[in-house]
């Protein structure tokens, strides 16, 4: 009797000293870059011509309180970047002389363990 209730209880013991590998809670395995992430990345188009616009834009992001005008680097640069390594729900407003002011929905920004998950945004004025 005493070898039957030893093989009934046999695998349980042994599940009970398994260690699971494959743990993806487990973050002190994960090794995250050192570069900052945007958050939010915003190329701004003619809705007419669809060519890029950057020269006298200004997108600026707002998370309630929050407002941050987000930067073009570089006069050649086609993408306008903000919200760096911060999470939100952002409203966009966007402003070109010769168009028509432009107010996003809301667009929420998340994290994963190391960086905030960039949002790749088109907007396409109207020209007046």
């Amino acid at each position: 009797m005493k070898k039957l209730a030893f093989v009934l209880c046999l695998p349980f013991l042994l599940a009970s000293t398994c260690e699971n590998d494959d743990n993806i809670d487990d973050i002190d395995d994960i090794v995250c870059t050192t570069e900052a992430k945007a958050g939010l990345n915003v190329t701004v188009k003619d809705l007419n011509t669809n060519q890029i616009l950057n020269e006298g834009v200004i997108v600026e992001a707002t998370d309630g309180l929050y407002v941050e005008l987000l930067e073009s680097f570089f006069p050649t640069q086609t993408t306008f970047f903000g919200a760096w390594e911060r999470t939100g729900n952002y409203t966009l407003t966007v402003t070109k002389v010769g168009y028509e002011n432009y107010v996003s929905d809301v667009i929420t920004v998340t994290r994963d363990v190391c960086h905030v998950i960039p949002k790749q945004i088109e907007i396409k004025l109207t020209p007046q």
